[in-house]
């Protein structure tokens, strides 16, 4: 087989190899349980230095009490604190909570907005966030980009960028609009299970023969350049 020696020769056959790992479109890619796109936008809010399994333990409650934007507008403050403490950081996740279901219901009658240029004036709703509703609520193109996205992007030769959203235009060009989603999610995956930060498991994976991190090139004095290194920050 040839290895394709191009970023986009090889995004291509990314988006290819992980789609056959993770099958799937992006909602039912997507890890945080939610029934709308009002609960996916409080569950990524929440997923902020979070696990996804812990955001899971904790939003059935929260969305009991508070099933849609209006009554998360007119929730209490201590309330909210105290349902979602063990997600972390609840008080700055509260106040981003509540005062997206109050934009929501001021700006947009209650419906969440499914355009970037709205998403993103929303309290605590970045790119990041934006694009996940977009891709996963709204099966529009987005690409989210978190940690694992930017340390595989970067060990597979994608691009050298690390800032996030020069990160998510640059794989915007190799990935066609319909796919960015699922492209994004499947990096996901595969950064959790076996490109971990610390410890990647190249031997195991489908990616390894064109990986330029698990293959290095030899230098112009013949020894094999250093593996790129991890980016272990919370994602």
């Amino acid at each position: 087989m040839v290895r394709p020696r191009t970023p986009a020769g090889r995004a291509r056959e990314v988006d290819r190899r992980l789609g056959g790992l993770y099958p799937g479109t992006a909602a039912e890619l997507c890890a945080l349980d939610h029934a709308d796109a009002f609960q996916l936008l409080a569950a990524t809010i929440l997923s902020a230095q979070c696990t996804d399994q812990r955001v899971n333990l904790t939003t059935p409650a929260l969305f009991a009490r508070y099933p849609d934007a209006a009554s998360l507008a007119d929730a209490s403050v201590e309330e909210v604190e105290a349902l979602i403490r063990p997600t972390g950081f609840f008080r700055a996740k509260t106040r981003s909570l509540i005062g997206m279901a109050t934009q929501v219901v001021e700006r947009f009658d209650g419906v969440v907005p499914n355009r970037m240029e709205d998403l993103v004036t929303l309290p605590g709703v970045g790119r990041k966030t934006a694009n996940v509703l977009r891709s996963v609520a709204f099966g529009l193109p987005g690409l989210p980009v978190d940690t694992h996205v930017e340390r595989l992007s970067q060990r597979l030769g994608l691009t050298d960028e690390t800032d996030p959203v020069k990160v998510e235009h640059v794989l915007n060009t190799m990935v066609s609009a319909a796919r960015r989603g699922t492209f994004s999610l499947r990096l996901i995956l595969h950064g959790r299970a076996t490109c971990r930060a610390r410890a990647p498991r190249c031997a195991e994976c489908v990616l390894a023969d064109f990986c330029p991190s698990a293959n290095p090139t030899p230098s112009a004095g013949g020894r094999a350049l250093p593996r790129l290194p991890a980016t272990p920050r919370a994602g």
